[in-house]
């Protein structure tokens, strides 16, 4: 399982127009791409332009390959990208351990 974690930068006062775009994008665009498994959504406290994605693939292809060179990948954009005030940042991680309560 990969992680896929993007930061971007949100124009001023369009915060809930933005959350809205992106849940109806992650529900109808990125939960049909191959590989998807999960999604989250956070929000900035000491800077409340930021927004991070998390976002669950099965395999680092499954984003890279098959969602950002296929056709899903510029409806993803045209929901979203209209909101960003800079280009987001995006890494990939892959998990070394996790311990829960």
């Amino acid at each position: 399982m990969i992680l896929e974690i993007a930061s971007i930068e949100i124009l001023a006062h369009k915060h809930d127009e933005f959350e809205g775009a992106i849940k109806f994008a992650v529900e109808t665009v990125l939960s049909t791409a191959k590989g998807f498994n999960s999604f989250q959504l956070q929000h900035g406290i000491e800077n409340p332009n930021m927004y991070t994605l998390l976002i669950h693939w099965e395999t680092l292809e499954d984003h890279t390959v098959g969602f950002r060179e296929g056709p899903l990948y510029p409806l993803w954009r045209s929901h979203i990208e209209a909101f960003f005030a800079g280009k987001p940042e995006v890494f990939h991680w892959s998990q070394v351990f996790a311990i829960k309560a």
